[in-house]
């Protein structure tokens, strides 16, 4: 009984100090009072002005926009990579594999100057499509990540059952291997779209005069003064992640629970 008295309060304490800060900003969101200290009453007004700063919008703007794009691209490129790792050897998987880790464990400052440089050394001239390039190379390895547990679950049995019925090599991967890593491929755009709207230090690193993203923009708005516009601008991105990820974890329960009823009946 003890024992269990402690781990609900161990939880308990955990979810509170993850949590208490996210909620204490969705307060002061809608905080009349331009001070953190005093309750000024409930307002939407911060909300209105937020929608009502072009800056702001434009980097909102930017940031979703870089998100889709680098996570749309990663994910095709690390699907492709997954089923070519997934079809060596595996001492030659293992030493891939590694190799792809390794940009995950690095530290982004050490990300972010490489590609810095990288983009100095071919002359590329900063600004949107170095933001974009750069949000691609550390995506990749966290779809690859998603998708490769999926690709070692299949049965290649059904791929050459596929083609033995008279289906090609691209009928019989979006007939049997897609389905089957589908919700991995959903996981690692997911995991890669979010990363990129968290992103900050590689993208500071890599963005040209005269571009901002949300992380970037926040961060020079804060060095003046924290304005209760950003407290709003928080409140939603955290809401919209939410929301995705609670769509993406619902669907495949969904999808499952469907699946039982059918064998059920």
């Amino acid at each position: 009984m003890i024992k269990t008295t402690a781990q609900k309060i161990y939880i308990a304490l955990i979810f509170i100090f993850l949590y208490a800060p996210i909620a204490t900003l969705m307060v002061l969101s809608f905080n009349a009072s331009k001070s953190r200290a005093k309750w000024g009453g409930f307002t939407i007004n911060w909300y209105v002005e937020l929608f009502q700063n072009k800056s702001i919008l434009q980097a909102l703007g930017n940031t979703l926009l870089i998100a889709f794009l680098s996570a749309s691209i990663a994910t095709v490129i690390g699907t492709v990579a997954s089923i070519s790792i997934q079809g060596m050897k595996r001492k030659s998987r293992a030493i891939i594999m590694g190799i792809t880790n390794i940009p995950m464990l690095n530290a982004e400052i050490v990300t972010g100057i490489s590609l810095m440089l990288l983009f100095i050394v071919l002359g590329i001239k900063f600004g949107f499509l170095t933001i974009l390039l750069a949000h691609i190379t550390f995506n990749i390895p966290y779809v690859i990540l998603s998708i490769m547990p999926r690709m070692k679950q299949l049965n290649p049995s059904t791929y050459e059952a596929a083609l033995d019925l008279g289906a090609s090599h691209l009928q019989a991967f979006f007939k049997v291997v897609f389905p089957d890593i589908l919700p991995g491929i959903v996981s690692g755009f997911t995991m890669a779209f979010t990363m990129s709207l968290d992103d900050f230090v590689i993208t500071h690193f890599t963005k040209g005069a005269g571009i901002d993203t949300l992380s970037t923009k926040i961060y020079t708005e804060v060095r003046k003064g924290i304005k209760p516009e950003m407290y709003a601008l928080s409140t939603l991105i955290f809401l919209s992640v939410l929301i995705l990820l609670i769509l993406v974890n619902y669907a495949p329960r969904k999808k499952q629970d469907t699946n039982n009823l059918r064998n059920q009946r």
